[in-house]
């Protein structure tokens, strides 16, 4: 493997690409289609979003218990 397919590797790795989609990138980029490969990379991130929101979510709620439990705390 040649360093700039190494520093690619680890670029996906590091982004959470599992091997599916590391492989169809390898593919996509070999035979030159661009629009098809930012098309994987866009709805890769799209998911990475969706969870991030998922968890900062559910984050919120926790402080939101967090808060009212110090107020009842402070109020006693």
């Amino acid at each position: 493997m040649t360093d700039n397919k190494d520093k690619i590797v680890r670029n996906l790795e590091d982004a959470d690409c599992d091997s599916e989609i590391i492989q169809k990138f390898f593919e996509l980029k070999k035979s030159g289609a661009k629009s098809e490969l930012l098309k994987l990379l866009e709805t890769h991130r799209k998911n990475l979003l969706a969870v991030m929101h998922k968890k900062n979510k559910q984050i919120d709620c926790l402080d939101y218990l967090i808060f009212n439990i110090q107020q009842e705390m402070l109020n006693k």
